[in-house]
């Protein structure tokens, strides 16, 4: 299959050319930054961004949301939210 955009170089605004699915842990970081948290079931995350001093909870994220946030860390403790794909 021919891929037209295979020689553009990928950017934090490019769409995700893959994804993987995430398991909340409360002491281990992302294995990579994503651009992106697809959640597949609604809730809570408790999460820190890349450059973030300290943990943030979201509250009533929606089945189905789109997040464009660059998550280092996605907390066990607090995450009520499930089936997340980082978006890479």
């Amino acid at each position: 299959m021919e891929d037209a955009f295979s020689a553009a170089a990928d950017q934090v605004s490019a769409p995700a050319r893959r994804a993987l699915a995430v398991t909340p842990h409360d002491s281990n970081p992302l294995a990579d930054i994503p651009k992106a948290l697809f959640i597949g079931t609604g809730g809570s995350i408790t999460m820190r961004g890349v450059d973030g001093a300290a943990d943030q909870q979201w509250v009533n994220v929606p089945s189905g949301a789109l997040l464009p946030f660059r998550a280092a860390y996605i907390r066990a403790t607090g995450t009520s939210a499930g089936n997340i794909l980082a978006l890479y």
